[in-house]
């Protein structure tokens, strides 16, 4: 008997435009879907794009946006697959500036891609001659809901199982405890976690409250003992009508800080107490207001707290009577309470190494601070001509600085990335912006945000790079090609950006970002959940409160072995 491969089906498609939910920019990109049957499709990636076309920067250095139409995809004779597509502009019209030209990526598994680029026909037949190609998928196949097919290609089943997961969300599936405990007392068995897993393979510890009400600490023996799964959950919303969060903890408390809208984004206020809950009731101190004698007047952005060398500082960005943001940092003075605005040393605007301000001719504003491989960076967004037909874009830029002085960098600004996504510059919002870090295991991870910042399509984008290199280099960075946050991630959550990292008080590594609760709100709230890692190693930010951990699952049990043996 002759053994065949189950097969399946991938399909690549566009959508069609719709203005308020699904616009342009996120339309006019490469989707994928599935099927097992060859009749049913099921939508990788929710049925948000995967393959865009980046955009063209022209000669006065503003973004061009790009789309694509006719997605096609061939096996190359070294078993890899070849996908085109033409490009567009953004609203779907002809790009004449490529004609003859057409868009190509190649992979072998359609979850790592090589760089976009565009080919002329002749060399593309070079690539594919003679391979299969795909084909047009039959008139009785049910598709995802606004797909515009461009083809479907015949992949393995065990591929097909493979991108379902990775281009799936990953939920908890199972939650394990020692089939017995053996402790001593109560304290003992309270430590006992339990093992969390999930649909990729991965796992995450829960800690349990274990019911104890008749179990005898006092005589040894066997007890049958039951639990439930604790899990740190927050309720989206958390506060209304601020955005940028920052939660950090200083000496063992808590604090809270933000752009304050509720305000009109004027003054730099902030919240404390003994645990992360607790923030969202506490009373908000202002410790820096308008200062008309300072110039600080308006659009107090993206306040940070950050530990620099030993010292507490405050980075945010903040304009004088004429509009402009520009980057600050303002320092808590030794011992001081960060809670009295009189402890603050006076602001001071972030300068080049040669002294001159960090920007005379655009905006600078949001950024953050980290630390790897034994050296100090800051990473922040500038923006030139902003809301003229010059606009370049906000753009990401990093350098170093000492951190004796960190309000003065020490290597000239590198653009790190820029917005030619059809993600990241949705409907002229031409975003990147709200850079934060976090460092695990030696890799760095900034995650960026893109689109409108009070809207929708705002999103979180992912730089990651190995922390011993050095990051002034381009090379040492890579771009996630998708957002790793968006308002198809989680359900209810719209436009989720501009987030911050922090440890809650069991460890786990927590993302405060803020969002809006209705597709057409622009009221920036806030939310928080914890930050999961696949199976893979990446990070993984959706993980919704179910599906971190399922309701049917939080109860478990055991048999608990008193022993007093191991008091002794």
């Amino acid at each position: 008997m002759i053994y065949q491969e189950r097969k399946a089906k991938l399909l690549l498609y566009t959508r069609e435009v719709l203005p308020a939910e699904y616009p342009d920019g996120l339309a006019r990109s490469i989707h994928f879907a599935y099927s097992r049957d060859g009749k049913v499709y099921c939508a990788l990636h929710q049925n948000y794009g995967i393959l865009f076309a980046p955009g063209t920067i022209s000669a006065e250095d503003t973004i061009e946006p790009k789309g694509v139409r006719n997605p096609r995809v061939s096996v190359m004779a070294d078993g890899r697959y070849a996908i085109t597509a033409e490009r567009v502009n953004e609203d779907g019209s002809v790009d004449n500036t490529c004609s003859g030209q057409i868009l190509l990526w190649i992979t072998k598994d359609f979850m790592e891609f090589e760089q976009a680029r565009l080919v002329d026909m002749e060399s593309l037949r070079g690539l594919v001659a003679g391979n299969k190609a795909g084909t047009e998928p039959g008139t009785d196949a049910v598709l995802p809901s606004g797909a515009i097919p461009g083809c479907i290609i015949e992949i393995s089943a065990n591929l097909c199982d493979r991108l379902a997961q990775r281009w799936g969300r990953i939920r908890n599936t199972a939650v394990c405890v020692p089939e017995v405990i053996q402790a001593g007392s109560a304290q003992e068995l309270q430590a006992v976690e339990a093992t969390a897993v999930y649909s990729d393979g991965s796992t995450a510890q829960k800690r349990v409250r274990w019911n104890t009400d008749r179990v005898d600490f006092s005589r040894a023996g066997t007890y049958g003992i039951t639990g439930t799964v604790l899990n740190e959950e927050y309720q989206f919303p958390l506060a209304r009508g601020y955005g940028d969060p920052v939660i950090f903890q200083w000496e063992d408390r808590y604090y809270f800080i933000a752009t304050n809208d509720n305000t009109d984004d004027i003054g730099i206020y902030v919240r404390v107490s003994d645990d992360v809950a607790g923030l969202f009731h506490a009373p908000e101190h202002l410790i820096l207001g308008r200062d008309e004698e300072g110039n600080f007047w308006q659009t107090f952005w993206a306040p940070e707290f950050h530990v620099i060398g030993d010292e507490l500082y405050i980075l945010f960005a903040v304009s004088n009577q004429v509009w402009g943001p520009q980057c600050h940092l303002i320092k808590l003075k030794k011992g001081g309470d960060i809670l009295n605005p009189g402890d603050w040393e006076r602001p001071v605007r972030i300068c080049r190494q040669d002294g001159n301000f960090l920007s005379t001719d655009g905006i600078t504003l949001d950024m953050t601070y980290l630390k790897a491989g034994g050296r100090s960076y800051v990473i922040w967004s500038y923006r030139r001509h902003i809301g003229t037909p010059a606009d370049t874009g906000s753009m990401l830029y990093i350098a170093t600085i000492d951190e004796q002085t960190p309000w003065k960098l020490t290597s000239e600004p590198v653009l790190l990335t820029r917005p030619l996504l059809g993600w990241e510059n949705v409907s002229g919002t031409i975003n990147n912006e709200g850079p934060y870090s976090f460092v695990k295991d030696g890799k760095v991870y900034v995650t960026y945000s893109g689109g409108a910042a009070n809207s929708y399509t705002y999103v979180l984008g992912l730089l990651t790079a190995d922390g011993k290199d050095d990051l002034l280099q381009l090379s040492a960075w890579k771009k996630s090609i998708v957002p790793v946050l968006s308002f198809y991630s989680v359900n209810g959550e719209y436009g989720p950006g501009h987030n911050s990292f922090f440890e809650d008080a069991c460890g786990n590594l927590m993302i405060a970002y803020h969002a809006e609760d209705a597709i057409d709100s622009t009221l920036r709230s806030d939310g928080i959940r914890r930050v999961h890692f696949a199976i893979d190693g990446r990070p993984v930010f959706d993980l919704s409160k179910e599906r971190d951990l399922d309701p049917g699952l939080r109860q478990v049990k055991t048999a608990l072995v008193v022993d007093r043996s191991i008091l002794v």
